[in-house]
């Protein structure tokens, strides 16, 4: 499959007229061909009158008909083998076996969703039968199921290339519900977003899906992203990306003569949580996954451990010694852009010159113009709580180490960090009484609370939560991985007095779907 420079409106492949825009090679920065045309406002017009056209026609198909589509999607990101690996690699600077990682977890999550409409759950059906003869007041026939919001606008995602991007969770859980998808690509993925995109649209003609199921524009600037979340079509956004940007999409929705909801997943330093029994227990262990979980693909996951915090004690200085050795033997790598490298070099530079804030550790020296070097700080409680810039992201291998006296000098710091995706204790069991002191606290701060582990691996499971209060997300009731990622776009309808035949087929009395339902505070479950 051959990279043209276009984009994809419906079954239409377009060449943009708002001004050409290329791909970065991650290593060099150099320009990629071919160039892309920019697209324009009467593409992003036409991509979203086409899904408003397809909706309701696309949300009433069969579940086994949308489940299809996500497995024919899942098969083409196969068969595009080492072609889309190598674009990948060439616009990202992330190792080939990592994408490879990355393309089956985009492959399992699109199988993932398949999985769930064929299981009929999704719909939520819920039955309360007639009760004519109730006194004081018979009670209607109420039966209610979920129904997709409408059309969604997705952004592509930086830092995961193909399993937050062109066919990745929002893409995956919006096509599940019943929504049309019009993507806005990143632009540093250009032409791995034009594969992917090249792969839906063919999905979508092969198993009958209505034109305007799928869409996919490319930006200049920033004209095409807000055309998006302002026309009237559109009914929800997924985004993951940068607090900045996801604020500046949140505003634009709550403009709108009608606001709609935006799943922006935004910043989050994940503390880790360095309990003493098992600091103790286990010093070199936890130095050394702190480690290889702070420079994991440069840093550049949304779940990397950016703060620890530990009480003074022999322990944390045996921690600190192990941590630092172990650090200083990393190698840089190459970040995903250059812009991102040089905010990382920015946020290193406010670390070096905060007051109260030392170097404990640095990797090893960068060879290559866009490489980043890891780094470890530290600071004690009170400087952090006098400063508030010490929490912000730093996106990329660095990492602050918080020095708390006691117990309740942590739990004050635990109760000013802003919302976080993830928390993480490490436990032994002579930590008890501080973890269960602690966990009221965490449960409100995070999405995902971890024990013994590290958060750099997201789970693409039904119990997953990818998610978390403000600033973390837009909205701390969703997640962005997961199973549930689905009721995002999805809404309850209820139905009262409807004659069995006019009723949707998952709330009709025979059950044809044989799918489970609630009826009169019932499971059934066939």
């Amino acid at each position: 499959m051959q990279i043209l420079g276009e984009t994809i409106i419906g079954q239409r492949a377009v060449r943009g007229q708002a001004g050409e825009v290329s791909a970065l090679a991650a290593t060099t920065g150099e320009q990629l061909t071919p160039s892309f045309g920019a697209s324009t406002a009467q593409d992003v017009d036409a991509a979203c009158e086409l899904a408003e056209a397809s909706f309701d026609r696309y949300r009433q198909l069969g579940d086994e008909q949308r489940a299809v589509f996500l497995d024919a999607i899942a098969q083409g990101l196969l068969e595009l083998g080492d072609t889309l690996i190598e674009r990948v690699h060439l616009e990202s600077g992330l190792p080939k076996p990592r994408l490879e990682g990355e393309r089956m977890r985009t492959v399992n999550q699109l199988k993932l969703f398949a999985s769930l409409l064929r299981d009929g759950r999704w719909h939520g059906a819920v039955i309360d039968t007639a009760l004519p003869d109730r006194q004081p007041l018979p009670r209607a026939d109420l039966r209610q199921r979920r129904i997709a919001v409408g059309p969604v606008a997705v952004f592509g995602a930086s830092n995961f290339p193909l399993a937050f991007s062109v066919a990745g969770g929002d893409t995956a859980s919006a096509l599940a519900a019943g929504c049309p998808v019009i993507v806005k690509a990143h632009p540093a993925h250009l032409g791995t977003s034009e594969l992917v995109a090249r792969v839906i649209q063919k999905a979508a003609k092969d198993t009958g899906m209505p034109e305007g199921v799928f869409s996919m524009l490319i930006d200049k600037d920033i004209a095409v992203g807000q055309g998006l979340v302002s026309h009237p079509a559109v009914q929800a956004v997924g985004f993951t990306g940068s607090r900045r940007g996801g604020l500046a999409l949140v505003a634009a929705a709550q403009a709108r003569p009608v606001p709609i909801p935006v799943y922006a997943e935004m910043s989050s330093i994940n503390p880790v949580f360095l309990l003493p029994a098992a600091l103790s227990a286990r010093t070199e262990n936890i130095a050394r996954g702190f480690v290889d979980s702070l420079v994991l693909g440069a840093g550049q996951f949304c779940t990397n451990p950016g703060i620890l915090l530990a009480l003074e004690s022999d322990a944390l200085e045996r921690f600190v010694s192990a941590a630092a050795t172990a650090l200083s033997d990393k190698a840089p790598s190459t970040m995903l852009t250059p812009n991102i490298h040089g905010a990382y070099c920015n946020g290193l530079n406010n670390l070096h010159k905060a007051a109260g804030v030392t170097l404990v550790a640095e990797g090893r020296e960068a060879e290559g113009a866009f490489q980043a070097k890891p780094a470890f700080f530290r600071t004690d409680s009170a400087t952090f709580l006098a400063n508030p810039g010490l929490e912000d992201e730093n996106f990329g291998p660095s990492a602050l180490l918080i020095v708390c006296k006691d117990a309740a000098d942590l739990q004050k710091v635990a109760a000013k960090f802003d919302g976080q995706l993830t928390v993480t204790l490490h436990y032994d069991e002579g930590d008890n009484a501080i973890a269960q002191a602690l966990l009221p606290t965490l449960e409100r701060k995070a999405g995902r609370i971890l024990f013994n582990d590290w958060p750099t691996g997201v789970e693409v499971s039904y119990s997953m939560v990818h998610g978390g209060p403000f600033p973390a997300t837009s909205d701390s009731r969703s997640t962005s991985v997961g199973a549930t990622a689905i009721d995002r776009f999805l809404r309850p309808v209820c139905y009262q007095n409807v004659p069995d035949a006019l009723l949707p087929p998952a709330l009709q009395q025979g059950n044809p779907l044989h799918t489970w339902r609630l009826v009169n505070g019932q499971l059934i479950t066939d």
